[in-house]
C-alpha cells in the first residue's frame, strides 16, 4: 500500500509531549502535579469548554491526585491533565456518542486542539468502562499517571486500548460509492466502514466489509492516511479500493442505502454547492478521505 503524504485529518496533530517517562516516575509526577502552572481540561459531560477554537484549562485546585491522568507536557513545560471519572460511580459510563453541541464544538477546535481532546475523551470513556479486572473480575485502581488500571487481587494490569477500523471508497468507472446509515443528518452520507477481525489484515477488511455491505467486491487496496476517532477509541484506517463492478446488494442491517457520485459531484459538494449528499463533518477521516479522492488521489 502507497502512503499520501501532508494530510492533517481531524484528531491529528497535537502538540502535547505525551512524557511516557514522567507516568512511569512518581517523585516527578508528584512534582508536576504541584506545580502552579499546572493545569487542567475544561470539560462539560465530555464536550469540551473553549473559545476562539482553543481547548480551556483551568488549575488543579483540589482534584484527588488519582483521579488525575497526565495528557502531556506543554512546550513550556507545564504539565496537562484531565479529570477521570470518580472510583465510586456506579451505574451507565458517559456517553460515548456525539451530540449536536459536541459538533459544533469540533468544528471549530484547531487541529491539535482537537487531538489533545480526542486523547482525554478516550481516557475517560476507557476508565469508565474498565473498572473491574477482566482476568479474575476485581476493581482496578489507576496507575501510570492514569494510563493504565492494575488489579490489587490477581497483579493483572490492563492498558487504554485502540480498536482498529478501515474506512475505504470502493470506486469504479470515475465514481466513488458511500452509503448512508440509518440516524444520520437527512441527505448525509459517508465512506463505507468496519472493523477489523481478529486474524485479518487492512486488505482483507476492506474487501470483506464493501462486499458484506454493498455486495461489491474490490481489489487494489490502497492506504491514504489515519485518524484517531474518540467515539470511544478507534483508529479509522482510511484506504481506497477498486471495485469490479457497480452493482449494489445492500445490506440494510448495515446502510440504509448506497450510491455512486462522480468526481464532479464529489468536488461540488465539498466547495459548498447543493449535491446528491451532505458530505461528513471537516473533522472526520471520511471527508479527508473524499478530499483525496476527488482530488484524483
Amino acid at each position: 500500500m502507497s502512503a499520501i503524504h501532508d494530510l492533517s485529518p481531524g484528531f491529528t496533530g497535537g502538540t502535547l509531549d505525551r512524557a511516557d517517562a514522567l507516568r512511569h516516575d512518581a517523585a516527578a509526577l508528584a512534582r508536576a502535579t504541584a506545580d502552579p502552572a499546572a493545569r487542567l481540561l475544561r470539560l462539560d459531560a465530555l464536550v469540551p469548554v473553549s473559545e476562539g477554537g482553543r481547548l480551556g484549562w483551568t488549575p488543579l485546585a483540589d482534584v484527588p491526585s488519582d483521579r488525575l491522568a497526565l495528557l502531556g507536557l506543554e512546550p513550556d513545560g507545564a504539565a496537562c491533565f484531565v479529570t477521570l471519572p470518580e472510583e465510586s460511580a456506579t451505574g451507565v459510563a458517559p456517553p460515548a456518542m456525539r451530540s449536536p453541541e459536541l459538533m459544533e464544538v469540533l468544528d471549530a477546535l484547531a487541529p491539535g486542539e482537537a487531538a489533545t481532546y480526542a486523547a482525554a475523551r478516550s481516557l475517560i470513556l476507557w476508565h469508565a468502562r474498565h473498572r473491574h479486572c477482566a482476568v479474575c473480575g476485581h476493581v482496578t485502581h489507576p496507575f501510570r499517571a492514569g494510563w493504565g488500571r492494575s488489579c490489587p487481587h490477581c497483579g493483572a494490569e490492563h492498558f487504554p486500548r485502540t480498536d482498529p477500523v478501515v474506512i475505504m471508497i470502493a470506486e469504479h468507472d470515475g465514481r466513488a460509492l458511500l452509503g448512508r446509515q440509518p440516524g444520520w443528518p437527512e441527505g448525509r452520507y459517508s465512506a463505507l466502514a468496519g472493523f477489523l477481525e481478529p486474524g485479518e489484515s487492512i486488505e482483507e477488511a476492506v474487501a470483506r466489509e464493501v462486499l458484506e455491505e454493498s455486495g461489491v467486491r474490490v481489489r487494489g487496496v490502497r492506504y491514504v492516511a489515519s485518524q484517531p476517532w474518540p467515539f470511544p477509541s478507534q483508529l479509522m484506517i482510511a484506504c481506497i479500493a477498486q471495485a469490479d463492478s457497480d452493482r449494489l446488494v445492500i445490506d440494510t442491517h448495515e446502510l440504509e442505502s448506497a450510491i455512486w457520485v462522480s468526481r464532479e459531484e464529489v468536488r461540488a459538494v465539498l466547495a459548498g454547492a447543493q449535491g446528491p449528499f451532505l458530505p461528513p463533518p471537516r473533522y472526520a477521516i471520511a471527508r479527508t478521505l473524499m478530499e483525496v479522492w476527488a482530488a484524483g488521489g
